[in-house]
């Protein structure tokens, strides 16, 4: 029985409020991660300290405002609000670089291997299958050893781990779109793999890879953090949030707004990416129901 018109529009304005609510969502998110942003760029420029000033009279001051420390000092005197803004800004820069990355080499993957179908796809999921078994930090940790310590190696081994799911979601959504009518009359027409991929699968592709982008930039900073926590980061003078909260557990006792500083700047950029994920996220389910 075809539906009647009351229910339709009953539907429809179901759909729209459903919309409003990710898109509010989707404001608050970016809000906080412009703030978050702009005070990583500008915040250490609009301080009388820089990040690697030491002050020999205020060593690990309490947060406050009168000696001029906001978030206090650590055990040598640095200003703990200035570090831990600078260290965002590396974070940030290290997780896009990496996020950029796996899209790349993702939607690459991933377009192609939906597009192809068949013996390929099952070959290179197969492959994929067997990188993503592989010790990841142990192949990082060796890479960092034989090859140093560099920004650009660490993007790379972070962004390279972070693709293999988005390379598998986009998969999925490729082989779905092989199935669809366009598609399949493009493929009766004669059009080959190589017309399929750039002109049907991969730009139907790009939406739904920046959706997921944004789950894979806060994955890859959660990672390169976790690998400067380990010791494994970028060395001093740049300093990364993984790298102040390892200086942070060491003066838990004595100062503990050293840690806190840099913990709650993580939690804040990762909630906020999470909510940015999950509204874009619905905004592109809901468009597709519609």
């Amino acid at each position: 029985m075809s539906k009647t018109l009351k229910q339709r529009q009953q539907e429809t304005g179901r759909t729209l409020a459903l919309d409003g609510k990710a898109w509010r969502r989707l404001r608050a998110a970016i809000l906080i991660f412009a703030v978050l942003a702009l005070a990583s760029v500008a915040g250490p420029w609009l301080r009388p300290f820089d990040a690697w000033h030491t002050d020999w009279a205020q060593l690990q001051v309490a947060p406050g405002v009168a000696h001029g420390h906001w978030f206090g000092s650590d055990a040598i005197g640095r200003d703990v609000f200035v570090r831990t803004l600078l260290a965002g800004r590396i974070s940030l820069l290290l997780g896009f670089g990496a996020g950029l990355v796996a899209l790349l080499f993702g939607l690459a993957y991933g377009a192609l291997a939906g597009t192809l179908g068949g013996i390929a796809e099952r070959a290179m999921m197969r492959a994929l299958d067997v990188v993503s078994a592989l010790p990841f930090l142990l192949i990082v940790v060796l890479l960092l050893t034989l090859f140093g310590r560099s920004g650009v190696l660490l993007v790379l081994a972070v962004g390279a781990y972070a693709c293999i799911d988005l390379a598998r979601m986009l998969r999925a959504e490729a082989a779905r779109l092989r199935a669809l009518p366009f598609v399949q009359a493009a493929r009766a027409l004669g059009a080959g793999p190589w017309w399929l991929l750039t002109r049907h699968i991969a730009p139907n592709l790009i939406g739904f890879a920046f959706v997921y982008l944004s789950l894979a930039v806060p994955q890859a900073i959660l990672v390169e953090s976790f690998l400067s926590f380990l010791g494994l980061g970028l060395d001093e003078p740049s300093v990364s949030l993984g790298g102040l909260l390892a200086e942070g557990v060491q003066e838990l006792e004595d100062a503990p707004w050293v840690l806190l500083a840099p913990a709650s700047f993580l939690a804040l950029l990762l909630i906020a990416f999470t909510v940015l994920g999950d509204a874009l996220r619905s905004r592109l389910h809901a468009r597709a129901a519609a």
